[in-house]
């Protein structure tokens, strides 16, 4: 009797057990959890491409930094030169001011764009 009792609970513990994994299964298998499913590894798969990117970008502008480094040192431009003074020239000639004719040229020309038009 309790061979049978035992072998009649494991046989209803079996089907338990394969009609919940089954169901689990068709669960899987329906048109919206394949879509959601689809969705997540498409996502996750956007994100894992979004941070090589990153990480790429990120070596590229290091390296560019340390290439410019190099190049810099290389042509002397890192370096501090002396700069040169300040220009002392005015930006528009004064043509009435005596000083600023000359008494070698006849002809003078205005360098004004406005007059022409």
């Amino acid at each position: 009797m309790f061979r049978r009792t035992f072998w009649f609970t494991t046989g209803v513990a079996a089907g338990v057990w394969a009609t919940t994994k089954v169901n689990r299964k068709l669960k899987q298998l329906t048109p919206e959890s394949l879509a959601r499913t689809a969705g997540n590894k498409a996502i996750e798969a956007g994100h894992r491409i979004k941070d090589r990117a990153v990480g790429f970008a990120i070596d590229v502008r290091d390296n560019m930094a340390v290439r410019e480094a190099e190049l810099g040192d290389a042509l002397g431009i890192n370096e501090n030169p002396e700069l040169p003074g300040p220009r002392r020239f005015a930006a528009i000639e004064n043509r009435t001011n005596p000083k600023s004719v000359d008494s070698d040229r006849t002809t003078t020309y205005s360098y004004n764009r406005n007059e022409d038009h």
